[in-house]
C-alpha cells in the first residue's frame, strides 16, 4: 500500500498531525512506540490550553481518545522507525520488526528524550536509585532523601512530584541560579522540604547496590563535596530524537531538524518536520501541536499541487 502519508511520532505533534490528516482524507499511517510523547512524564499540566490543570497521563487518554475518535488513521503502536530512505519519487519506511511502509511524504514527530549527566555511576545505578520520569518514580522515594539534578521547570517539575513521599529533596543547579517559573520555585519553597544548591557540578553517583550518595563540585570554591541520599533524579533538559534523520535532512549543531518555521518543510522535498524535534524556539505542548496542525496543512497544499 502506497501512503499520502507516513506521521513519525505519538507524541502531541504526531497526535495533532494525525487528526488533521485524518480530517483532510489523506491516506495516512501513524507509527510509534507509544502514543503520548513526553507529556505522559508530567504530573501536572497547568499552561495547556483549555484545561487549568490535567495530569500527563490524562492528556495522553485524550489525544489517544481524539485520534481514535476521528478514525481515518492507520495506527502501528510498539514500532519505532529505524530508517527513511527515498524511493521512486516517495519513501521507504523500515520498523525495527523488519516491516516496511511506502509513502508519498514524511511527517517527522519524533520529539526528545531526557538528556543524561554522564558521570560516573549514572548507569550502573538506572533504575537503583537513578531516574528519570518523576511521575513514574518519586513513590519509591517515599520518608526518603532525594536529589533533583536541575533547576529549570523540568527540574522543578520532578520536585513538585516528590513533595508527597521525600523527606527531604536537594536540587543542584549547575549555574548561579534557578531557572524555573517563580510559581514551581514558590510552591517547592513552601513546603520546606527542599533545599537548593547553585554552583554545583555533579562528578558521581555513589551506592552499593543502590544509590547511597553523590558526589558534586562547587564551583565557587572547587572543593568536593559528597551528600547521602537515597535517589538521584535527572532533569536537564531533554535532547533530539533525530538520529533517524541523519544524512537525510539538515540538522543543526544541537541535534535539532532544520525547518521552515512557516510550512515545517526541511532541507529535503517531501519531509515534514514538527515539535521538539525540530529547532523550534519554543518546547511547548500547544506550539508542537500548532507546528503539526500546520505541517500538515501544507502537506495537504503540497500533495494537491502534485
Amino acid at each position: 500500500m502506497l501512503y499520502d502519508l507516513i506521521i513519525i511520532g505519538g507524541g502531541p505533534a504526531g497526535v495533532a498531525a494525525g487528526i488533521y490528516a485524518s480530517r483532510k482524507k489523506l491516506k495516512t499511517l501513524l507509527i510509534t512506540e507509544s502514543i503520548g510523547g513526553q507529556p505522559v512524564i508530567a504530573g501536572t499540566i497547568n499552561n495547556f490550553i483549555g484545561f487549568k490543570s490535567i495530569s500527563g497521563i490524562e492528556l495522553k487518554n485524550i489525544f489517544e481518545e481524539h485520534l481514535h475518535f476521528q478514525g481515518g488513521v492507520d495506527l502501528k503502536e510498539g514500532l519505532r522507525v529505524e530508517k527513511i530512505v527515498k524511493k521512486d519519487g516517495g519513501f521507504l519506511i523500515s520498523a525495527n520488526n523488519g516491516e516496511s511502509f511506502e509513502t508519498k511524504v514524511v511527517l517527522i514527530a519524533v520529539g526528545s528524550s531526557p538528556k543524561r549527566l554522564n558521570i560516573p555511576g549514572e548507569e550502573k545505578f538506572e533504575g537503583k536509585g537513578v531516574f528519570y520520569c518523576s511521575i513514574c518514580d518519586a513513590p519509591l522515594m517515599k520518608d526518603k532523601v532525594a536529589a533533583v539534578i536541575g533547576g529549570g521547570n523540568s527540574g522543578y517539575y520532578s520536585v513538585l512530584d516528590l513533595l508527597p513521599y521525600a523527606s527531604k529533596i536537594y536540587v543542584l543547579e549547575y549555574g548561579d541560579s534557578l531557572r524555573a517559573d517563580p510559581v514551581y520555585q514558590d510552591k517547592a519553597n513552601a513546603s520546606g522540604k527542599v533545599e537548593v544548591i547553585t554552583m554545583a557540578a555533579v562528578k558521581e553517583i555513589l551506592g552499593d547496590d543502590f544509590v547511597r550518595g553523590l558526589k558534586y563540585e562547587d564551583r565557587k570554591s572547587g572543593e568536593l563535596r559528597e551528600l547521602k541520599l537515597d535517589g538521584v533524579f535527572v532533569a536537564i533538559g531533554y535532547q533530539s530524537n533525530s538520529g533517524l534523520a541523519k544524512n537525510l535532512v539538515e540538522i543543526n549543531q544541537w541535534g535539532k531538524i532544520v525547518v521552515n518555521h512557516q510550512s515545517q518543510t526541511t532541507s529535503l522535498e517531501g519531509v515534514w518536520a514538527a515539535g521538539d524535534v525540530t529547532d523550534v524556539f519554543y518546547n511547548q505542548i500547544n506550539i508542537a501541536v500548532g507546528d503539526a496542525v500546520k505541517a500538515v496543512l501544507n502537506i495537504y497544499d503540497y500533495l494537491n499541487r502534485k
